[in-house]
């Protein structure tokens, strides 16, 4: 009973971790791709 919280606590620090694991993956593939979706953008701006 005494390490109850210590293991909740230790839960949402894992989750905390995994969210921000996400969020870097997420920020890195859109640093990669945006200048490429930017162009797609502008192309069809372009054309129409």
């Amino acid at each position: 009973m005494l390490y109850a919280p210590k293991e909740k606590g230790q839960g949402l620090v894992e989750y905390a971790l995994i969210l921000v694991l996400v969020a870097v993956v997420v920020i890195v593939i859109l640093a990669l791709l945006g200048p490429a979706i930017g162009n797609v953008f502008s192309n069809i701006i372009h054309n129409i």
